[in-house]
């Protein structure tokens, strides 16, 4: 299952790059298409995160109530489906902005049901020892997505140019304009070679413990809510993550900005493009999230004291963030992502652990559900105030505020009793009464 949707991962990895290229290089290519650029950005990212984050609930009573591989089944086939529509979209240059921002919402909704189903099925697959392992596992999926989607999206976009360039090839696959639609059609077919692998797997779906009714979906819906409402330290550790989203999940819409106009003149007297510096910046930070997932998964981190896991890696991310706002070359933002690459995986595979230690398997997808929730509500407003800020001001400057935001608060956050108390046992094992 792991390999199965590891490649998914990449080939979304690959789309995504190329739909950043697209509205950057096809869709609003001049420097005074800057509020025009910020705007799609950011609602295509708000878009997602929207979707993502309200359909959490659902989706996460929907996962404990039906079967989980069934679940991601029919989500891998409806992401062929939207990927497909897209690839049609953006191979039209009359495509109107608001279709764009619709099939990503809907691609958001189709995550959120995949990811609840899948994180909820990590406990009954992997013994629970080894359970921070696999999360590493996972984590180094995200970031070797990474490392592979913009190089072979740069490469796609870039083969109709070579080809007209030396004069060979197919007149029509030379004639196109770009290529961001084979980049669509990649995703397409992991989607498919996931559907197809993930149908010969067979994936247990945790019982309802003897004794508990089964309640309305609504009332399922609830039940997340009442479980972290009651504890205070999981609740903390949310919040925290909160403030983390609303201070990074804006660099999707930062990071081509500052590239198009902060760091335009390094790259431009060293001859290179656009699209060459987005893919070197994407490559080195996801080099860092590989070697930090690798590490995670071969030491399997902290078995005591994990918050530490979570908060440490935290701050330096939120420096490594500023720093990479005020970076004035390409070689000192590489340098930042990479410090930032290198600080994910440790920081949710660490807080991956603390939750499925502390939420039963039958409870997960429900209590993950809400905790993605409250943990990415932040997100879509993130994006949102970064479209806003980078449109009037400096997008550097935005980014230097929001890292060295993120790094006071994870300081302050060290010193919260609540916090340190995270992993108790007594947190564990006990669904609130009367929550069914």
């Amino acid at each position: 299952m792991w390999g199965s949707q590891a490649l998914s991962v990449i080939g979304s990895a690959i789309a995504g790059f190329a739909f950043n290229i697209y509205l950057t290089q096809t869709r609003f290519p001049l420097a005074e298409q800057k509020p025009q650029l910020a705007a799609a950005l950011s609602l295509t990212a708000l878009a997602w995160a929207l979707t993502a984050t309200l359909l959490a609930p659902l989706a996460g009573a929907w996962t404990d109530r039906h079967d989980r591989r069934r679940i991601m089944l029919a989500c891998d086939v409806a992401g062929v489906t939207l990927t497909l529509g897209t690839l049609l979209l953006v191979g039209s240059a009359a495509t109107p902005l608001w279709a764009l921002v619709v099939l990503t919402a809907l691609m958001g909704a189709v995550s959120t049901f995949h990811g609840s189903a899948f994180d909820a099925s990590y406990t009954s697959l992997v013994p629970r020892d080894r359970l921070p392992r696999a999360n590493g596992m996972m984590q180094t999926v995200w970031s070797l997505a990474g490392l592979v989607g913009p190089a072979a999206a740069a490469l796609l976009i870039g083969a109709p140019a070579l080809l007209r360039q030396s004069g060979s090839g197919p007149a029509w696959l030379s004639g196109l304009r770009d290529g961001v639609a084979f980049a669509y059609a990649v995703d397409a077919v992991t989607f498919l070679v996931a559907v197809l692998i993930l149908s010969r797997l067979r994936v247990p779906s945790p019982v309802r413990r003897e004794g508990v009714a089964r309640g309305s979906l609504l009332a399922d819906m609830r039940f997340g809510w009442v479980f972290i409402g009651q504890r205070r330290p999981l609740l903390a550790l949310l919040l925290t993550f909160a403030v983390a989203n609303l201070c990074t999940s804006n660099l999707g819409v930062l990071e081509p900005l500052i590239v198009k106009f902060g760091l335009n003149g390094d790259w431009e007297a060293r001859g290179g493009t656009l699209q060459g510096t987005l893919a070197t910046l994407a490559v080195v930070q996801s080099v860092g999230g590989v070697l930090g997932g690798v590490l995670i998964s071969t030491w399997g981190g902290l078995k005591r004291n994990r918050v530490l896991g979570v908060l440490v890696p935290m701050i330096v991310s939120g420096l490594g963030f500023a720093a990479f706002g005020a970076a004035g070359t390409v070689l000192g933002a590489a340098a930042a992502l990479l410090v930032m690459g290198l600080t994910f995986p440790a920081m949710n595979a660490h807080s991956q652990s603390i939750w499925q230690s502390q939420v039963p398997p039958e409870l997960q997808g429900r209590v993950f559900s809400v905790r993605r929730l409250i943990a990415q509500f932040t997100s879509p407003a993130s994006s949102a105030l970064a479209g806003i800020l980078a449109a009037r001001y400096a997008p550097g400057g935005v980014a230097v505020a929001a890292g060295l935001t993120l790094a006071v608060v994870a300081s302050l956050q060290l010193l919260n009793p609540a916090l340190r108390r995270v992993e108790d046992p007594a947190l564990s094992a006990h669904a609130p009464s009367g929550a069914d």
